[in-house]
């Protein structure tokens, strides 16, 4: 009898059932251990520490410590709409480049891309927005503060 593993490959790294339910377990704590992932997920310390490092190398997913930037000091959080003339991929490449910008992607809609700032005060912001404004390709901008983060979370699981 054939037993049938969903599976999909992505970078070069083929995603199964196993792999997914490693995600999940580290969505839910990402400071789990790799011993009790894989007493979740029925394989040894060492398989789950092996894929693990393969989702991390093949740019599945990134272990990372998420903060609260205001907790560290920063001011200002903003969510810019960008319209932009010409190559909206290099465009966006672009702004992705400045070290300011923590989140950009390329959108349908009234704006082109969207790109997020964390920023020390209203001075870092405003030298953000112009820096941003100068890329090649960008021709208007629009800039949307936040006031008041509401909801933040990354665990969506993998579907």
């Amino acid at each position: 009898m054939t037993q049938y593993v969903a599976s999909s490959t992505t970078n070069g790294f083929t995603m199964d059932d196993t792999s997914k339910a490693i995600i999940e377990q580290l969505q839910q704590d990402g400071r789990r251990s790799y011993a009790a992932i894989g007493k979740a997920v029925g394989l040894s310390e060492a398989a789950v520490r092996q894929r693990v490092q393969k989702l991390v190398d093949s740019k599945v997913m990134q272990v990372v410590a998420v903060t609260d930037p205001l907790q560290l000091g920063f001011k200002r959080q903003a969510l810019l709409g960008i319209r932009s003339i010409g190559d909206i991929i290099a465009t966006a490449d672009r702004i992705a480049a400045l070290p300011e910008v923590d989140y950009c992607v390329v959108v349908a809609g009234p704006s082109d891309i969207i790109a997020e700032v964390i920023c020390a005060n209203d001075e870092d912001l405003l030298r953000i927005i112009t820096e941003i404004r100068s890329v090649e390709g960008v021709r208007e901008t629009e800039t949307f503060m936040y006031l008041s983060l509401r909801k933040q979370e990354y665990n969506w699981g993998t579907r």
